[in-house]
C-alpha cells in the first residue's frame, strides 16, 4: 500500500538460509520479511476507518514487519506497541517504523496467556496462520474483547476462522500481494472479534 514504507526481503527463503548460517543454528521463519495478505488488508482497513483506532492504545500482536501497527500510528492512535517474540521481528518492526516517522513500542514477551495488556484496541494480522498458533491466539483475541478491547482480525480465509466468534466488516480483493506462500490468495476479509456475551446473545 501507497502510504507504509517498509523494508522486505525480495526472497524470503533465501534470507532465512543466510540468517540461519551467519547464526550458525536453526531460526524461525523470517515472517517479518514479508507483508502478509492478512495484515494488508487489516492495515488497508485502519487507514480506510481511521476511527477504528484514533486517540486509543493500541496492542498489535504477532507483528512481524509492523505493517498493522504502523497503519494503526499513522491512522492517529495515541499509543502503539508492536508484539513479536523474533528479535529480528523487533528489529524490523524498529526500522520499518523509523522509515514512516512513527513511534511504535516494542514488546518481545509472549502475551497471548494474557488479555491484551489493558489495551483499547488489540490488532492481530494473519495470525491464524497454522492450527497451533491459532490455538493460542484465538482464546487471547477472546479473551481481550469480553474485557471490552475492540478486537480486529484480518485473515485471508486460511483454515482456522472461527466463524461463530466473528462479525465481517471488510473484504479486500486481488489487488492485495503477499509472499510467494499466498500466490492463490485472491482476497482477504477483516474481522470483529465478538466477546462471548454477544456471541451468546446470536445463539
Amino acid at each position: 500500500m501507497p502510504e507504509v514504507r517498509l523494508f522486505l526481503a525480495e526472497d524470503a527463503i533465501i534470507l532465512w538460509a543466510r540468517l540461519e548460517a551467519t547464526a550458525g543454528r536453526s531460526l524461525p521463519a523470517p515472517y517479518w520479511a514479508s507483508a502478509w495478505t492478512g495484515g494488508q488488508a487489516l492495515a488497508r482497513y485502519i487507514l480506510d476507518h481511521p476511527a477504528a483506532v484514533a486517540g486509543r492504545t493500541v496492542l498489535d500482536i504477532a507483528s512481524g514487519s509492523g505493517l498493522v501497527a504502523i497503519a494503526a500510528a499513522m491512522a492517529g492512535a495515541r499509543a502503539v506497541t508492536a508484539n513479536d517474540v523474533d528479535p529480528y521481528a523487533i528489529a524490523a518492526i524498529s526500522a520499518n517504523a523509523r522509515a514512516n516517522g512513527v513511534v511504535i513500542r516494542p514488546a518481545t514477551r509472549d502475551l497471548l496467556d494474557g488479555d491484551g495488556d489493558g489495551a483499547e484496541v488489540v490488532l492481530a494480522g494473519d495470525a491464524l496462520y497454522d492450527g497451533l498458533m491459532a490455538r493460542r491466539v484465538m482464546p487471547f483475541l477472546i479473551r481481550a474483547a469480553d474485557r471490552g478491547a475492540h478486537v480486529l482480525l484480518g485473515d485471508p480465509g486460511r483454515q482456522h476462522l472461527p466463524a461463530d466468534r466473528l462479525r465481517p466488516l471488510a473484504t479486500y480483493h486481488a489487488a492485495i500481494t503477499g509472499p510467494p506462500e499466498d500466490a492463490q490468495i485472491r482476497r482477504a476479509d477483516v474481522f470483529a472479534v465478538r466477546a462471548t456475551t454477544d456471541t451468546l446473545q446470536q445463539r
